[in-house]
């Protein structure tokens, strides 16, 4: 009975003794000082899966910083364009972004590969090659030129290949079409005689429509659809060989990172991290309801061809060849990439059902 009493003894001193490190712990987040800033959106708030992804990262930064990071959110546009993001964050002028590498490739084109890579790998190993292979270092190297702290904070499941508005048989259906294409993959496309065009997720549809564009890609089936592309054009292909998986940033400006403490950075951070995980979960439950509307609505899913998509790898190859001649970075962070990926494989292949 002693040795019970003992024992409940130091029970109760050990919950005293965290008890009371949690209440320091809110005092300490009581007195943390409060930093205000303004975050630009590079996809509407209405928008499926990517909208939501950034009013949560707002929301899971304040409550885990228990107020003292109050961030407003703007839409895209509403500050400064969203192609001038990357400017406004290096020089101060605007406090952060939720946005994507990829789209700022006109710096760099290794700000591609921070986002997504043609025949790249699934979330799991792109998050692995981040986290332990070396990626955020490369990543944080590489935007601290501009005065830029990026933080890995969305994460998205594979997207479509594209919608056209006439069935792709052969690669010369290819040759001649105007498409709208995101990141390395549009080098590919251009390899096989298409000629393409980034546009800004608000201007897909009006293009298609008026046919400034033949065919575009953007995401995934839920989102595809909210943005109404069955409407014009009727045949959608998979899988979607240049994004297998899709990673965004939140950008902060050296400036406004510098005004948050220790552990508000830390809060920021792990934000992010919640953030990724819950989205990509999104990302995966919705699809098959979008598809199964889409297919009420008239939309021919198609499959590339084993031919078509081994014509895309080969041009993939190309392309990166060409573009590690071009930039010192880009080379430098494929090595990176590709060594880790060849480490990978034997884990991959006998780790996971084909």
């Amino acid at each position: 009975m002693r040795s019970i009493g003992k024992r409940v003894a130091r029970l109760a001193s050990g919950i005293a003794v965290a008890a009371s490190l949690v209440v320091a712990g809110g005092s300490a987040m009581a007195q943390e000082k409060k930093v205000r800033a303004q975050m630009a959106g590079a996809f509407p708030s209405t928008m499926m899966i990517l909208g939501p992804a950034q009013l949560r990262t707002v929301d899971l930064i304040k409550k885990l910083s228990n107020g003292s990071i109050d961030i407003r959110f703007f839409e895209p546009g509403a500050l400064v364009p969203g192609s001038q993001y990357f400017d406004a964050i290096s020089n101060g002028s605007l406090d952060m972004a939720y946005t994507a590498a990829g789209y700022f490739t006109g710096k760099d084109i290794a700000f591609a590969m921070f986002t997504t890579v043609p025949f790249g790998p699934d979330a799991g190993e792109f998050l692995a090659w981040y986290e332990y292979g070396g990626g955020n270092e490369l990543m944080k190297e590489l935007h601290a030129k501009y005065n830029i702290v990026p933080i890995n904070c969305g994460l998205i499941s594979p997207e479509a290949s594209g919608w056209f508005r006439k069935e792709i048989n052969t690669l010369e259906d290819l040759k001649g079409l105007k498409m709208r294409f995101f990141g390395l993959g549009a080098n590919v496309m251009q390899k096989m005689g298409v000629a393409t065009q980034l546009l800004q997720a608000g201007e897909i549809f009006q293009a298609l429509q008026l046919g400034t564009i033949d065919a575009t890609e953007f995401s995934m089936p839920t989102m595809d659809l909210s943005l109404g592309f069955y409407q014009v054009a009727k045949f959608y292909y998979f899988p979607g060989w240049h994004q297998q998986t899709s990673v965004g940033q939140l950008y902060i400006s050296k400036k406004k990172w510098d005004e948050f403490s220790d552990h508000q950075k830390v809060v920021i951070e792990q934000a992010c991290k919640a953030q990724m995980l819950q989205e990509l979960a999104e990302s995966e439950a919705l699809q098959f309801g979008a598809m199964k509307e889409l297919q009420a609505k008239g939309v021919q899913f198609r499959r590339w061809s084993p031919e078509i998509l081994k014509a895309f790898e080969a041009k993939w190859e190309e392309v990166v060849v060409e573009e590690s001649a071009k930039s010192e970075s880009f080379k430098k962070v494929w090595a990176s990439y590709a060594a880790f990926r060849k480490n990978y494989a034997i884990w991959r292949d006998y780790g996971y059902l084909k």
